[in-house]
This record gives C-alpha cells, sequence and structure tokens, in this order.
C-alpha cells in the first residue's frame, strides 16, 4: 500500500440519496464568489535523494469563509510540473486521505511511480490539509499517555470494559475545547473542499482531474458534488461509505468486519511451509492463526510483557493495533507482525515494537486525526448505547475487540457542528472511476459498494482481488494499474464495473 503517516489512525451510504449539495449559507456561498485568489509562488525545495524537481509553495485560505478577508491560515503545496510540457492536459491533484495524512509527504513517496505512468500528461500537486504538517495546524496540549495510538484510539479494556475509555474521551474533548481554537473548529471536510477550489484558482485551472485516496475519497467526492464543473478525471481510491448521518463514525464501525475480511490473508501467509525456514511460521494450518492471536492478546491483557521501549511493555491491545495496521499493509508487514508475536511468544525475547506503538503522536498531529471526525457531525451520547455496542461488536468480531463501537473524544466534543454534511448523489458528470480491493481492512469493500450505489452512473467501479488498503500503484495489480492509468491519461473508462484478478 501507499503508505504516509495517519492512514491508520482511523481508520474509513446510502443507494440512492436525494439530490442535495453541500449546505452552506448564503453570505459563504456570496463570500467564495467574490474572492479573488492570488498565484502561487513557487520555490525549488528538492531534497537529496528525494523526488527531483520539487517545487513547494503556501496557499493562504481563510480561517472562516464567512469572512473571506478576515484571519488567514496557510496550507502547505507542493508540485511536481510535466517533463513534457506538449503533453501536458491539466493539474493532477492528490488528495490524502487520514483525516491527518499529509498530501505533501504522499506525493514525496509516490511522485516518482506516478509521474512515470502519467508520462507527462500533468502536473502532479498536492497539499497539508489544515491541521496537517506544514500547513496551520492546531493542538489540544494532551498529555503524552492521550496521545498514545492506543490510548487515542478506545481500544476497550482485557473484558471490554469502558469506563477508562469515556474517562479518557471526556478529558480530551475537553482539552481540546480549551486549547484547539478556532483552528481546531474549522478543520472540516466542508472546509477542506473549499481549500481545494481555492488552490484550483491559485493554479489558474478552469477543471482539475483528482487521484484521492481513502478518507480523500470522500473529500473528492464532496468536491465533486459541490463543484462538479471543476471536476475532469476523478479517481477515488479506496472508498468509504458516504452515509451523511454518521460519516467517520460509520467509517469507524465498519472496520469490524473489514478485519475480518483481511486476516485470511494473513493467516494463510503465517501458515505457509515457506515461512518455516525464516522462523516466522505461526501455525501449521491457517485456521489456527486466528485463535493463536487471541489467545496470546488475551495473555498479554493479563501479563503485558517488556518491550526494547522503556516503559512502553507490550500489551493485548498494543498486539491488536499492531494487527490492524498490519492488515492494512503488504508481506513486508506481515513479517514485522509474525516478529512480533513470535517475540511475545518468547519468554527471553524482548519484543521491538513498531515506531506508531513505541511513542506518542505528536500534539498536533492528534488534534487533526480527531478534529474532522468529530466536527462534521453530531456523535451519539449516550453511555449506556456504547456499551451495549461494545459488547455486542467484540462478541462478533474479537479481532478489534470493540474498538469500532466505542466511545471517542468526539462523543463529549464541544462545538456542534457548523453545517450539514454532503450527500453524495448521482448528480453530476459521468467522469469518475472507483479503485477498490475486495479485503481491505480500513474502507471496506462493502463500505465502497454504497458510495458507488450513491454515485450511480457518475461512477465506475474497478475491483481488485487483493487485500489491504490503497489499491492503484499499491499492490502490483497490473489489471487494475493500466486502467486506473488509462483513465487519467487518455479519458478511456470501462463501460461497465470490472474486476481485476492479476
Amino acid at each position: 500500500m501507499t503508505t504516509y503517516t495517519h492512514r491508520a489512525l482511523l481508520l474509513t451510504l446510502s443507494a440512492a440519496a436525494v439530490a442535495t449539495t453541500l449546505t452552506t449559507t448564503a453570505p459563504v456561498a456570496r463570500a467564495e464568489a467574490a474572492t479573488a485568489v492570488p498565484a502561487l509562488t513557487w520555490r525549488p525545495c528538492a531534497e537529496p535523494g528525494g523526488l527531483a524537481g520539487k517545487e513547494c509553495a503556501e496557499l493562504p485560505v481563510p480561517l472562516d469563509y464567512r469572512d473571506p478577508d478576515g484571519p488567514q491560515l496557510t496550507l502547505a503545496v507542493t508540485r511536481v510540473r510535466s517533463e513534457r510540457p506538449a503533453a501536458r492536459r491539466g493539474t493532477l491533484l492528490m488528495i490524502a486521505g487520514g483525516p491527518g495524512g499529509s498530501g505533501v509527504r504522499w506525493l514525496g513517496q509516490t511522485g516518482e511511480a506516478l509521474r512515470k505512468e502519467m508520462a507527462g500528461a500533468y502536473d502532479l500537486v498536492s497539499f497539508d490539509p489544515r491541521g496537517v504538517g506544514g500547513s496551520t495546524t492546531a493542538s489540544c496540549e494532551l498529555d503524552a499517555d492521550d496521545r498514545q495510538l492506543v490510548t487515542l484510539r478506545s481500544w476497550p479494556g482485557p473484558n471490554g470494559e469502558i469506563a477508562e475509555n469515556i474517562a479518557r474521551s471526556r478529558r480530551i474533548a475537553a482539552a481540546c475545547g480549551r486549547h484547539g481554537g478556532a483552528v481546531l473548529r474549522s478543520i472540516t471536510t466542508a472546509n477542506e473542499v473549499r481549500d481545494i477550489d481555492r488552490l484550483r484558482q491559485a493554479l489558474g485551472e478552469r477543471k482539475l482531474s483528482a487521484w484521492a485516496l481513502s478518507y480523500g475519497t470522500y473529500v473528492g467526492a464532496v468536491y465533486a458534488q459541490k463543484y462538479p464543473q471543476h471536476t475532469d478525471r476523478w479517481v477515488l481510491d479506496s472508498s468509504g461509505d458516504p452515509d451523511p448521518s454518521r460519516v467517520g463514525r460509520g467509517w469507524l464501525r465498519n472496520m469490524s468486519a473489514a478485519a475480518d475480511d483481511r486476516f485470511p490473508d494473513f493467516a494463510a501467509w503465517a501458515a505457509d511451509p515457506a515461512r518455516e525456514s525464516q522462523g516466522l511460521r505461526l501455525a501449521q494450518r491457517a485456521e489456527d492463526v486466528r485463535p493463536l492471536v487471541l489467545a496470546l492478546a488475551q495473555s498479554l491483557d493479563r501479563k503485558p510483557k517488556e518491550s526494547t521501549t522503556v516503559g512502553v511493555p507490550l500489551t493485548g491491545n498494543r498486539l491488536r493495533q499492531a494487527l490492524q495496521s498490519t492488515l492494512f499493509g503488504n508481506e513486508d508487514s506481515f513479517t514485522r507482525l509474525a516478529r512480533l508475536i513470535r517475540a511475545a511468544q518468547d519468554s527471553g525475547a524482548r519484543p521491538v515494537l513498531p515506531a506508531d506503538l513505541a511513542q506518542p503522536l505528536r500534539n498536533q498531529d492528534a488534534a487533526a486525526v480527531m478534529a474532522t471526525i468529530c466536527n462534521d457531525v453530531r456523535w451519539p451520547r449516550s453511555i449506556s448505547a456504547y456499551k451495549r455496542a461494545v459488547t455486542a461488536d467484540r462478541s462478533r468480531h474479537p479481532l478489534t475487540a470493540g474498538l469500532p463501537a466505542n466511545v471517542t473524544a468526539c462523543t463529549f466534543w464541544k462545538d456542534a457542528p457548523t453545517e450539514q454534511p454532503t450527500r453524495i448523489t448521482d448528480d453530476g458528470p459521468s467522469n469518475i472511476l472507483m479503485v477498490q480491493n475486495l479485503r481491505d481492512p480500513l474502507t471496506p469493500y462493502f463500505g465502497a459498494l454504497k458510495m458507488r450505489s450513491a454515485l450511480a452512473d457518475r461512477a465506475r467501479l474497478v475491483t481488485l482481488d487483493h487485500g489491504g488498503h490503497g489499491a492503484y500503484l499499491a499492490n502490483g495489480n497490473a489489471c487494475g494499474d493500466r486502467t486506473v492509468t488509462t483513465f487519467l491519461t487518455s479519458g478511456r473508462r470501462p463501460q461497465h464495473d470490472v474486476s481485476c484478478t492479476d
């Protein structure tokens, strides 16, 4: 998969939706139409050994689009220009996921492969959304323990108890209310979409093409709903359920069944005799891997194991989180998890924790992850309902142990959403290509089908018989890569939904 820092942190409806676009007040709409956007000032910013020809710029955007001449934020923008000006047809915008993912980092990681595929057809552009990376950020000033991945994410206690999750979620929400300020409150999907259109204007483009990944597919779909006249060739890679009543809460809930869909790939790998010589074969049969992992996590619940990171033991929930993060990736990530499991089983070994489990997130990164999902839609407040949901989800999906159904800081978020989420509909041009892995542990296939249904004839779906999160240029599926590249470079799109097995 194409990785960047925050894909694992959150981990993203309806069939025929009523045609409505993003709800905005009239003053916002008038302000957007009236504001002139200056061109970007580019500077070279290529790093040694990094993407050649990379340029960087800063884009000012209004803190509040109802006051376009008021306080401004700054977005970090990056590009690599087409090396064949005669072949250039426009700009391809990369819309990162997360929420909290850095588009600047993503372009740095994937730009060389994408540039080769595009053969000069586009300038490749990406950006860090407000709150992320090199853009203006916010902070909730959380204690380090509240910024650990396994505490920021609400993994229930060993027996499914959530009292600690409730207390922590209240504490985090209160801290964000005290310290986050107007910048934190402004981090929403609606504003990211407005920022993208401001970027389009600053680039001098009448239309944009796009490759949107993960949560970025929802941003991309919202943009296509609000600004259909400014979309050219639109790729949604690894889509979630766009149900406007749940948004991020729905994406989180879907991860229970999604992990069950993906786990057999790891189990087959871990039981393969080829792992024997590496010391990584966990069981003789694939069906024995799941109970082994569950039993080990329960053992670590009772007695955590000292790791190589002082003061940060391998607990049951850290193993569960390592598993979840592993399922997003490829066989390299399978190897890392198998080594962690082997070290946990060895009484004389000290496990080496993955980096995202060994240290807390930075305050600004934690804030960026939470802000969008908490600001976009109001979360239910009933604690008893969360308790029942966690109990049921743990029973049905023990691999995720109730996490996807649990209470979060969003439950106690201070500020109500300032506008209603977008309903994705079939009202717009038929210029969208969706690409989706069949066994995606974060944005599962059944959720992507809801996006496909909502878009109706606006989209075609390319299904890859593959696991992991991220489809295009991510897993070596030649059919899928070829189909997306052909669409972006020539405009040819399959007449019907297609499946790719190679």
